[in-house]
C-alpha cells in the first residue's frame, strides 16, 4: 500500500498536485477537512462529538480526528493507498498515524514536500485571491505570516520523518507538469 503525506506551504500547489497523484497512482485522497464535514453530515458518533466542539469555538483533538481516519482506513480495505493532506500538522499527530497505520501494516511510504521560494508563494497566493475571493489570499502581511507559521510548525514535521527516510524534499517551482513529473519519479522510487 502506498501512504503519502503531502506537505507544502500555502501556495506551493498541494491541491493540485493531489488530484495528479491521486489520478496518477489511484489513491484516495484522505483530507481532514472533508473527513471532518463528512462525519457531521453522516451524524456518526465522531460527527457528533466533532460538531459538539467546533460548535463551541474548540478544536477537534487528536483523537477524533485519528478516528475518522481510522473509519475512512476500514472503509477502503482495498485501496492501494493513501494520501494524507491537512494531517499530520504536528509531530504528536504523526506519531498518533503511525501507531494507526502500523496496526494495519500499512506505514506511511513518503512524506512528499513541495519546497517553493517564499516571493512565488506570495505572488501565488496574492493570484489565487484575485479568482477565489478568499480574504486570506488577498493581503501579503496575512499570506506572510501564513508562510511564517507552516515553517515554524512544519519543520519539526520534516526533522520527524527525515531519519525515517521518508522526507523527500520535492522542487515546486516550475509549470503544475514539471512539478507532478518530480513527484511521479519520486513516487515511482518508493
Amino acid at each position: 500500500m502506498l501512504n503519502l503525506v503531502l506537505f507544502g506551504p500555502p501556495g506551493a500547489g498541494k491541491g493540485t498536485q493531489a488530484e495528479f497523484l491521486i489520478e496518477t497512482f489511484g489513491l484516495i485522497h484522505l483530507s481532514t477537512g472533508d473527513l471532518l464535514r463528512s462525519e457531521i453530515a453522516a451524524g456518526t458518533q465522531l460527527g457528533v462529538e466533532a460538531k459538539n466542539l467546533m460548535d463551541k469555538g474548540e478544536l477537534v483533538p487528536d483523537v477524533v480526528v485519528i478516528g475518522m481516519i481510522k473509519s475512512k482506513l476500514e472503509n477502503n480495505k482495498e485501496a492501494k493507498g493513501f494520501i494524507f493532506d491537512g494531517f499530520p500538522r504536528t509531530v504528536d499527530q504523526a506519531k498518533a498515524l503511525d501507531v494507526l497505520l502500523n496496526e494495519n501494516g500499512t506505514p506511511i511510504s513518503a512524506m512528499l514536500s513541495l519546497e517553493v521560494d517564499k516571493q512565488e508563494l506570495i505572488n501565488r497566493l496574492l493570484s489565487r485571491g484575485k479568482v477565489s475571493g478568499r480574504a486570506d489570499d488577498q493581503d501579503q502581511s496575512i499570506i506572510e505570516n501564513r508562510i511564517t507559521v507552516y515553517g515554524q510548525k512544519t519543520l519539526p514535521l520534516i526533522e520527524y520523518y527525515k531519519p525515517q527516510g521518508k522526507h523527500f524534499g520535492i522542487d515546486g517551482m516550475g509549470t503544475i507538469g514539471e512539478i507532478a513529473g518530480r513527484l511521479k519519479v519520486t513516487v515511482e522510487k518508493l
